[in-house]
């Protein structure tokens, strides 16, 4: 039972990890916006788009700088401190 809720955390604390780099590339991608026409481009555009999105309702962007993917990302940050801190307490509680 332990073994497969390590597992699952450890899925889930990666699959955070690996989405936090999808949305950085997608932020390094809006310097050189010919690489959101091409489809890598496109597919990290689809994957990071969305959540960005959520986050863009609150937080307008200032001039030209749109501080949301930071925000989203310190998001994910307390996601993922959250799930960990979820997984202890059932651990505890077992």
């Amino acid at each position: 039972m332990y073994e497969m809720l390590f597992k699952l955390h450890n899925l889930l604390i990666q699959g955070i990890g690996v989405y936090r780099i999808v949305i950085f590339i997608y932020i390094l991608m809006s310097w050189v916006p010919s690489m959101r026409e091409n489809v890598v481009g496109q597919f990290i555009g689809k994957i990071a788009e969305p959540y960005l999105a959520f986050f863009r309702k609150f937080i307008p962007p200032l001039g030209m700088i749109d501080f949301s993917p930071i925000v989203a990302l310190i998001a994910l940050s307390f996601i993922s401190q959250g799930v960990t801190m979820v997984f202890r307490m059932i651990l505890q509680m077992m």
